[in-house]
Protein backbone atom coordinates (compact mmCIF):
# COMPACT_ATOMS: atom_id res chain seq x y z
CA UNK A 1 0.00 0.00 0.00
CA UNK A 2 2.41 2.43 -1.46
CA UNK A 3 0.93 5.96 -1.19
CA UNK A 4 1.37 8.17 -4.61
CA UNK A 5 1.27 11.71 -4.92
CA UNK A 6 -1.56 12.92 -7.62
CA UNK A 7 -0.66 14.58 -10.68
CA UNK A 8 -3.07 16.65 -10.72
CA UNK A 9 -2.71 20.22 -8.21
CA UNK A 10 0.64 22.03 -7.39
CA UNK A 11 3.75 19.36 -6.32
CA UNK A 12 3.83 19.51 -2.45
CA UNK A 13 7.27 20.90 -1.60
CA UNK A 14 9.46 19.43 0.97
CA UNK A 15 9.52 20.58 4.69
CA UNK A 16 13.51 21.80 5.63
CA UNK A 17 14.37 22.45 9.53
CA UNK A 18 16.68 25.09 10.58
CA UNK A 19 18.96 23.47 12.77
CA UNK A 20 19.14 25.49 15.92
CA UNK A 21 21.17 26.40 19.17
CA UNK A 22 19.53 23.53 21.09
CA UNK A 23 18.59 21.11 18.36
CA UNK A 24 20.82 18.58 17.12
CA UNK A 25 21.48 17.30 13.50
CA UNK A 26 20.05 13.97 14.24
CA UNK A 27 16.98 15.77 15.58
CA UNK A 28 16.62 18.08 12.63
CA UNK A 29 17.01 14.78 10.54
CA UNK A 30 13.98 13.11 12.14
CA UNK A 31 11.87 16.31 12.27
CA UNK A 32 12.58 16.66 8.77
CA UNK A 33 11.29 13.51 7.98
CA UNK A 34 8.00 13.26 9.88
CA UNK A 35 6.97 16.68 8.33
CA UNK A 36 7.84 14.97 4.79
CA UNK A 37 6.00 11.37 5.63
CA UNK A 38 2.88 10.74 3.80
CA UNK A 39 1.98 8.50 6.53
CA UNK A 40 2.37 10.67 9.09
CA UNK A 41 0.19 13.21 7.27
CA UNK A 42 -2.67 10.32 6.64
CA UNK A 43 -2.91 9.37 10.38
CA UNK A 44 -3.08 12.97 11.37
CA UNK A 45 -6.18 13.62 8.68
CA UNK A 46 -7.99 10.19 9.72
CA UNK A 47 -7.40 10.60 13.09
CA UNK A 48 -4.72 7.71 13.68
CA UNK A 49 -2.40 7.41 16.49
CA UNK A 50 0.81 6.67 14.56
CA UNK A 51 1.61 6.06 10.89
CA UNK A 52 1.97 2.48 12.26
CA UNK A 53 -1.72 2.18 11.73
CA UNK A 54 -1.22 1.52 7.82
CA UNK A 55 1.68 -1.40 8.59
CA UNK A 56 -0.99 -2.91 10.37
CA UNK A 57 -4.44 -2.67 7.76
CA UNK A 58 -1.50 -3.28 4.66
CA UNK A 59 -0.52 -6.79 6.20
CA UNK A 60 -3.87 -7.37 6.93
CA UNK A 61 -5.16 -6.13 3.69
CA UNK A 62 -3.41 -9.48 2.24
CA UNK A 63 -3.31 -12.15 5.24
CA UNK A 64 -7.03 -11.22 6.64
CA UNK A 65 -6.22 -12.32 10.28
CA UNK A 66 -8.74 -9.82 11.82
CA UNK A 67 -12.01 -10.72 11.58
CA UNK A 68 -15.41 -9.66 13.17
CA UNK A 69 -15.71 -11.17 16.76
CA UNK A 70 -12.13 -12.05 17.06
CA UNK A 71 -9.75 -11.55 20.15
CA UNK A 72 -6.87 -9.98 19.64
CA UNK A 73 -3.81 -9.27 22.58
CA UNK A 74 -1.72 -6.28 21.30
CA UNK A 75 1.83 -6.01 22.83
CA UNK A 76 3.71 -2.78 22.91
CA UNK A 77 0.35 -1.01 22.17
CA UNK A 78 1.31 2.75 22.75
CA UNK A 79 -0.02 5.06 21.24
CA UNK A 80 -2.20 2.89 19.84
CA UNK A 81 -2.01 2.64 16.31
CA UNK A 82 -2.66 -0.96 15.92
CA UNK A 83 -4.94 -0.95 18.74
CA UNK A 84 -7.47 1.48 16.98
CA UNK A 85 -6.93 -0.45 13.63
CA UNK A 86 -7.34 -4.26 15.60
CA UNK A 87 -10.74 -2.70 17.35
CA UNK A 88 -12.10 -1.27 13.91
CA UNK A 89 -11.41 -4.51 12.29
CA UNK A 90 -12.88 -7.37 14.63
CA UNK A 91 -15.86 -5.22 15.90
CA UNK A 92 -14.67 -4.13 19.74
CA UNK A 93 -16.14 -4.25 22.31
CA UNK A 94 -19.72 -5.12 20.62
CA UNK A 95 -18.67 -8.38 18.38
CA UNK A 96 -14.47 -9.02 19.23
CA UNK A 97 -12.08 -7.86 21.48
CA UNK A 98 -8.74 -5.93 22.09
CA UNK A 99 -6.48 -6.39 24.68
CA UNK A 100 -3.36 -4.05 25.35
CA UNK A 101 0.09 -3.44 27.05
CA UNK A 102 2.51 -1.13 26.91
CA UNK A 103 5.08 0.19 29.58
CA UNK A 104 4.24 3.68 28.32
CA UNK A 105 0.83 5.48 29.10
CA UNK A 106 -1.88 5.09 26.26
CA UNK A 107 -4.84 7.48 25.95
CA UNK A 108 -7.89 5.80 26.08
CA UNK A 109 -9.10 3.89 22.58
CA UNK A 110 -12.65 2.61 22.26
CA UNK A 111 -12.98 -0.78 22.60
CA UNK A 112 -9.92 -1.32 24.23
CA UNK A 113 -9.20 -2.74 27.68
CA UNK A 114 -5.48 -1.52 28.41
CA UNK A 115 -3.16 -2.20 30.98
CA UNK A 116 0.14 -0.09 31.91
CA UNK A 117 2.89 -2.83 32.34
CA UNK A 118 6.45 -4.13 30.99
CA UNK A 119 5.57 -7.18 28.98
CA UNK A 120 8.13 -8.99 30.10
CA UNK A 121 7.35 -8.06 34.18
CA UNK A 122 7.05 -12.13 35.51
CA UNK A 123 3.06 -10.69 35.94
CA UNK A 124 2.32 -9.40 32.60
CA UNK A 125 1.30 -12.56 30.72
CA UNK A 126 -0.85 -13.78 34.01
CA UNK A 127 -2.60 -10.81 33.61
CA UNK A 128 -3.01 -10.65 30.29
CA UNK A 129 -4.64 -14.47 30.51
CA UNK A 130 -7.08 -12.54 32.88
CA UNK A 131 -8.11 -9.82 30.82
CA UNK A 132 -9.19 -11.90 27.52
CA UNK A 133 -10.86 -14.48 29.88
CA UNK A 134 -10.12 -17.42 27.18
CA UNK A 135 -8.07 -18.00 24.25
CA UNK A 136 -7.09 -15.47 21.58
CA UNK A 137 -7.04 -15.28 17.94
CA UNK A 138 -4.58 -13.06 17.06
CA UNK A 139 -1.21 -11.89 19.26
CA UNK A 140 0.54 -8.78 17.72
CA UNK A 141 3.75 -7.40 18.73
CA UNK A 142 4.91 -3.69 17.50
CA UNK A 143 7.39 -3.98 20.76
CA UNK A 144 10.78 -2.43 20.08
CA UNK A 145 13.78 -2.14 22.47
CA UNK A 146 15.79 1.35 22.88
CA UNK A 147 18.14 1.57 19.68
CA UNK A 148 21.92 1.66 21.07
CA UNK A 149 23.09 2.47 17.13
CA UNK A 150 25.34 -0.74 17.44
CA UNK A 151 23.06 -3.37 14.77
CA UNK A 152 23.89 -6.65 16.52
CA UNK A 153 23.17 -5.30 20.06
CA UNK A 154 19.63 -4.17 18.61
CA UNK A 155 18.96 -6.91 16.63
CA UNK A 156 19.46 -9.28 19.52
CA UNK A 157 17.49 -7.11 21.84
CA UNK A 158 14.20 -7.06 19.55
CA UNK A 159 14.77 -11.03 18.71
CA UNK A 160 14.79 -11.32 22.56
CA UNK A 161 11.11 -9.21 22.75
CA UNK A 162 10.06 -10.97 19.61
CA UNK A 163 11.02 -14.77 21.35
CA UNK A 164 8.92 -13.59 24.83
CA UNK A 165 5.77 -12.78 22.75
CA UNK A 166 6.01 -15.79 20.73
CA UNK A 167 6.21 -17.93 24.00
CA UNK A 168 3.17 -16.05 24.94
CA UNK A 169 1.29 -16.52 21.76
CA UNK A 170 1.72 -20.28 22.25
CA UNK A 171 0.51 -20.37 25.36
CA UNK A 172 -2.69 -18.12 24.59
CA UNK A 173 -3.66 -18.53 20.98
CA UNK A 174 -6.74 -20.78 19.66
CA UNK A 175 -5.84 -23.45 17.04
CA UNK A 176 -6.16 -21.48 13.59
CA UNK A 177 -4.83 -18.15 15.14
CA UNK A 178 -1.92 -15.45 14.58
CA UNK A 179 1.30 -14.51 15.48
CA UNK A 180 2.58 -10.93 14.06
CA UNK A 181 5.95 -9.31 15.23
CA UNK A 182 8.40 -6.70 14.36
CA UNK A 183 11.48 -8.05 13.87
CA UNK A 184 15.15 -6.49 11.91
CA UNK A 185 16.48 -7.14 8.67
CA UNK A 186 19.60 -9.71 9.47
CA UNK A 187 16.67 -12.73 9.77
CA UNK A 188 15.01 -14.40 12.69
CA UNK A 189 17.04 -16.63 14.23
CA UNK A 190 16.96 -19.96 13.45
CA UNK A 191 15.85 -21.87 16.36
CA UNK A 192 12.75 -19.10 16.70
CA UNK A 193 11.90 -19.46 12.84
CA UNK A 194 12.12 -23.45 13.37
CA UNK A 195 9.70 -23.41 16.37
CA UNK A 196 7.37 -20.85 14.44
CA UNK A 197 7.25 -23.28 11.53
CA UNK A 198 6.23 -26.28 13.85
CA UNK A 199 3.64 -23.94 15.83
CA UNK A 200 1.85 -22.81 12.62
CA UNK A 201 0.86 -23.80 9.02
CA UNK A 202 2.06 -20.65 7.22
CA UNK A 203 5.18 -17.98 8.44
CA UNK A 204 6.91 -15.71 6.42
CA UNK A 205 8.20 -12.41 6.14
CA UNK A 206 6.75 -9.09 5.32
CA UNK A 207 7.67 -5.58 4.85
CA UNK A 208 4.82 -3.59 4.50
CA UNK A 209 4.73 0.00 1.70
CA UNK A 210 4.12 1.92 5.40
CA UNK A 211 7.54 1.22 6.39
CA UNK A 212 10.42 3.32 5.53
CA UNK A 213 12.62 2.23 2.43
CA UNK A 214 15.84 2.90 4.94
CA UNK A 215 14.19 1.28 8.01
CA UNK A 216 15.83 -2.45 9.03
CA UNK A 217 11.98 -3.37 10.60
CA UNK A 218 10.32 -6.21 8.73
CA UNK A 219 7.22 -8.17 10.28
CA UNK A 220 7.08 -11.92 10.80
CA UNK A 221 3.75 -13.21 10.41
CA UNK A 222 2.81 -16.90 11.24
CA UNK A 223 -0.60 -17.87 10.91
CA UNK A 224 -2.68 -21.43 11.11
CA UNK A 225 -1.68 -22.21 14.76
CA UNK A 226 -1.74 -26.08 14.77
CA UNK A 227 -2.08 -25.77 18.64
CA UNK A 228 -0.26 -25.57 22.47
CA UNK A 229 -0.39 -29.50 22.48
CA UNK A 230 1.75 -29.58 18.42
Amino acid sequence: MTLRGKSSGPRQLKVRVRSGKKRSQSSKLWLERQLNDPYVARARREGMRSRAAYKLMEIDDRAHFLWKGACVVDLGAAPGGWSQVAAQRVGAPEQGRVVAIDILPMDPVPGVDFVSLDFLDQSAPEKLRDMISGPADVVLSDMAANATGHAKTDHLKIMALVEAAADFARGVLAPGGSFLAKVLQGGTEAELLASLKRDYKTVKHVKPGASRADSAELYLLATGFRGASS
